[in-house]
């Protein structure tokens, strides 16, 4: 798994572990963190890490060694990170998986783009976004995104290489850096007592889906949906001051208002109607109840 020391990683590697897997990390620690991963290595199992880059000549060598049935990637692009400069070692690293994946044979490919970025703004009509929404890719990840998902059919139609690809709503939970997203960043500030940066009014809405709940998609995704993008979300669309006021509650501190940041989606959320079909995955935790796991 690259990428496994991260946030969404880790927790998947805990799944995986619990579930009687053997799992790989590969992770070069320039974002993640091995305290992610205390947890995981408490329950035991086949778990091993590698402090190792993607695009080292060593990876491709690990690959072949190990010989796993999927290779998760959730390192080309961490949040907290900038696009304009990790943009040309996000392509190399996806290259390096997939080449590594060729030469193996019959190994699947599943990874996970950010929705916001890969969609763009949608019509109001067309919300919650079905998978046939035509792409209209927001800033540097969005337009990354789209050429990650461009790779993985060039590599299906020529190399037989499988894979899914799943556009996640915003994922929040345990575990996130508070620049990791919104969720992340409030938390931290009711930790702290200070009061949190809203960009624009906050009236611009996301689909906020439970870390618990994006790791049991990508579970399923290690043999379903086979060449697919499937919508990870709950088709329900959360104001960023809606968020706010339902994890400060009413004697919560006033938010600094801050310049809305460019490509800011003013509406959004995701219909999980494919996930459902072919991942035979439908959300569970409602909001308010994620929310409380993060209570300082």
């Amino acid at each position: 798994m690259v990428g496994g020391a991260g946030f969404i990683g880790s927790h998947l590697v805990e799944r995986l572990l619990a579930e009687g897997h053997s799992v790989d990390v590969v992770d070069d620690l320039s974002t993640g963190s091995l305290a992610n991963l205390a947890d995981a290595r408490a329950l035991g199992g086949e778990l091993t890490i590698h402090t190792l880059d993607a695009t080292a000549h060593e990876f491709a060598a690990l690959v072949a060694l190990r010989a796993p049935e999927v290779v998760y990637h959730l390192g080309w692009m961490p949040p907290g990170t900038s696009a304009a400069r990790s943009a040309t070692a996000a392509l190399k690293a996806m290259l390096e998986v997939l080449e590594a994946v060729r030469q193996l044979g019959p190994a699947k490919v599943v990874t996970a783009v950010p929705a916001v970025a890969l969609y763009g703004d949608v019509a109001t009509s067309d919300l919650p976004v079905k998978e046939g929404v035509a792409w209209s890719p927001m800033g540097v990840r969005g337009v990354m995104a789209r050429a990650i998902v461009d790779l993985l059919g060039v590599y299906r139609a020529e190399h037989a290489v499988e894979f899914t690809v799943l556009a996640l709503g915003n994922v929040y939970g345990p575990r996130q850096r508070a620049d990791g997203g919104v969720v992340a960043a409030f938390a931290a500030a009711l930790r702290d007592r200070v009061s949190p940066m809203m960009h624009g009014d906050g009236r611009q809405t996301r689909d906020f889906i439970f870390i618990d709940d994006a790791v049991d998609a990508l579970v399923r995704a290690a043999h379903r949906g086979g060449g697919l993008v499937v919508n990870i979300g709950t088709g329900t669309a959360t104001s960023i001051r809606d968020l706010w006021a339902m994890m400060a509650g009413p004697d919560g501190k006033q938010p600094v208002p801050a310049p809305r940041r460019p490509n800011d989606v003013t509406r959004f959320s995701l219909s999980p109607t494919r996930a459902r079909i072919h991942l035979a995955w439908a959300p569970w935790t409602e909001l308010s109840f994620g929310l409380r796991s993060l209570r300082p």
